[in-house]
């Protein structure tokens, strides 16, 4: 099994002007060869493959001295990345890849471990071409390392992620529980046990502060040093957004594994929601990020042993009395929150009775 470990580090001046350099010879050569495959096929319809693109660059370090300051293993990594982009253009008849720009503030580049080259100790990473980087992180990377991703966020932080292979992790014991979750945006999931966890909405809570900074922004030179300043506090509002959300996600999802052997959950397609709604509820759907939630219990319950069910996302779970199956077809009205089945006469809170039907049809599909 495979893992990362993601670890804040902190270079000194000579190690940032590397690893700067790095994003730049990586920009280049991905690019430079981008231009070259698209006008081979362009004009001779023929397509250069990456062990064309690697021989090339061999010559091409040769005219170029600075492409060999970075680890050569980055520019290996980054020929690779656009053989990967450029399938995509014959496979899914998506267009060209697109090239890369300088403007963009989110960087990154990957290299393997060879060697011993990567290694983690005493809170110090060790790194090709910058040796000993530090950390305050104190979690310790298992396993054999296989690559490691070095990255700065547009706020201007430095990260470094560790790909670990060969990890065992023990299955948690069996709780005999399980649960179905209705996802929604008033209140984020609601379980077949009736317990709601609320939405906290964290975009929406930052949106006058967030006005704020991008008005004060737009006041500033583009490119001088006090828009740059601004341009980091903002990066730095929305990277506060995504930390606490990322952090409500976790948690929940690891509750929730750790509470029930099975997990029924619908099959919402999101992009089609967002396309289909106004601008707040599209900016609320994206908000409370249902596809990144599902992702993590999924990858949760591959870890520890549970059962991730996922319920088609045409079964009409609002619409059926989870006590005697009778369908209502009157609560496809977003404002009945409670109603009355007409056959049994049972009271149903429309999200509760959803997830319960939600946990039934997915019992279903397990038997």
């Amino acid at each position: 099994m495979e893992k990362a470990y993601k670890y804040r580090i902190y270079p000194n001046k000579t190690q940032q002007e590397l690893i700067h350099k790095t994003f730049g010879c990586v920009r280049f050569v991905y690019n430079y060869y981008l231009d070259k495959r698209i006008k081979a096929y362009q004009e001779n319809k023929t397509s250069l493959n990456y062990y064309d693109c690697c021989k090339d660059l061999t010559s091409l370090k040769k005219e170029l001295e600075w492409l060999r300051e970075p680890d050569k293993d980055s520019l290996q990594k980054s020929l690779k990345d656009l053989d990967e982009a450029y399938k995509k253009f014959f496979k899914e008849h998506s267009g060209f890849p697109r090239f890369k720009s300088k403007k963009n503030h989110k960087k990154s580049y990957r290299t393997s471990c060879t060697n011993n080259n990567i290694e983690f100790q005493n809170n110090h990473i060790k790194l090709p071409k910058l040796g000993w980087v530090k950390t305050r992180d104190t979690q310790i990377s298992q396993g054999r390392i296989l690559n490691a991703t070095i990255s700065q966020d547009p706020s201007g932080k430095y990260y470094c992620s560790l790909c670990c292979t060969d990890i065992e992790i023990k299955h948690l014991p069996p709780t005999n529980n399980q649960v179905g979750i209705d996802l929604g945006i008033k209140d984020f999931a609601i379980t077949s046990d009736g317990v709601k966890y609320s939405n906290p909405k964290y975009l929406q809570q930052s949106l006058n502060k967030l006005a704020k900074l991008q008005r004060e922004l737009s006041r500033k030179t583009r490119g001088g040093s006090n828009w740059n300043k601004t341009r980091i506090k903002v990066a730095r509002q929305y990277e506060k957004i995504r930390n606490q959300r990322h952090d409500f996600l976790q948690k929940l999802s690891t509750e929730l594994i750790k509470e029930n052997d099975i997990i029924c959950i619908e099959d919402l397609n999101i992009s089609e929601m967002i396309q289909d709604n106004r601008k707040d509820m599209r900016r609320n759907i994206g908000d409370v990020s249902w596809c990144e939630f599902t992702r993590q219990l999924q990858y949760k319950a591959d870890w520890y042993g549970r059962i991730i069910i996922k319920v088609g996302r045409y079964f009409a779970s609002s619409q059926i009395c989870s006590c005697c199956g009778n369908k209502f077809p009157i609560t496809k009205d977003l404002g009945v929150r409670q109603w009355i089945c007409p056959n049994c006469k049972s009271i149903l809170d429309r999200d509760i009775n959803a997830a319960i039907n939600i946990l039934n049809e997915g019992l279903k599909q397990i038997a």
